[in-house]
């Protein structure tokens, strides 16, 4: 499978708006999601697809395109078109069953990574399936789309418990930390900041981001400060053993020693 490091503030781009890619790739995003779906009318579905594959070659990030669901009719002709991209991987939205993930992997590249986006009750039930299925390196959240599936709020409450069974269900399968879903509100800052901190709180990997200015506040949310940072550092210093030893007054053991280097991963990532 093609090399895969998964995104801590990926940026969603309407593959209909070619004028807005070199934009997104200078945002900071560690990951570009060019959007054939929701993003784009009907009738600019082709001219899109045409556009991704036309200019994406020469850009820095990382490139995820998501594709029309399956049962669509633009699915099977993202996949035929996909086909001639190298080094892309895709999203998959209304992931609900496994054979699809498998039929795309074979249209497209064996070695293309897939991110499962969950958007509805029966993709969450099936989601042990969903990680299992070949090439699938993660999930991601479609917090919108699963509260009209639900027709719940869509608010940290209602949330919460699909948001924590995506988290560990990931760490179950080994697999990456889910991305959380998007933030709506472009307007006030301070929200996609406490959301990005909310993410980071229940474990997930990274976030969705729908707009470049949210970037730099979902990679702010994920960077440690740097008193975490030093605790990190003396932790990973005073346990080379990897024994259970008390730093600090702190009782120290594989655990801690492990969330002490993600720390100090997190904060190389994001420098």
């Amino acid at each position: 499978m093609v090399d895969f490091l998964p995104p801590v503030a990926p940026l969603f781009v309407p593959a209909s708006r070619p004028d807005r890619f070199h934009k997104a790739d200078q945002s900071g995003a560690d990951a570009i999601i060019f959007d054939l779906e929701d993003a784009v009318a009907p009738a600019d579905k082709e001219n899109a697809r045409d556009a991704v594959i036309a200019q994406i070659s020469g850009l820095k990030s990382t490139v995820i395109v998501r594709i029309n669901a399956p049962g669509t009719p633009w699915h099977e002709a993202d996949l035929e078109a996909l086909a001639r991209l190298k080094d892309v991987a895709i999203m998959l939205p209304k992931a609900e069953r496994p054979e699809e993930i498998t039929n795309a992997v074979r249209r497209i590249n064996r070695s293309v990574p897939v991110i499962a986006l969950v958007e509805t009750a029966a993709g969450l039930a099936r989601l042990p399936d969903l990680l299992s299925a070949k090439n699938v390196v993660m999930a991601a959240f479609g917090s919108v789309d699963f509260s009209l599936d639900l027709g719940c709020a869509h608010e940290r409450l209602a949330l919460l418990a699909a948001r924590s069974e995506l988290v560990w269900r990931s760490r179950a399968a080994r697999r990456a930390a889910p991305l959380d879903g998007v933030t709506t509100d472009l307007t006030n800052p301070e929200v996609i900041k406490d959301d990005a901190r909310h993410a980071v709180a229940l474990g997930f990997g990274g976030k969705l981001a729908i707009h470049p200015k949210q970037v730099e506040q979902i990679r702010q949310a994920y960077r440690p400060d740097e008193q975490t940072v030093a605790w990190a550092r003396n932790i990973v210093a005073k346990t080379a053993s990897g024994e259970a030893i008390q730093v600090n007054g702190e009782m120290v053991d594989r655990p801690v020693i492990e969330r002490a280097r993600l720390i100090l991963s997190r904060a190389t990532s994001e420098t």
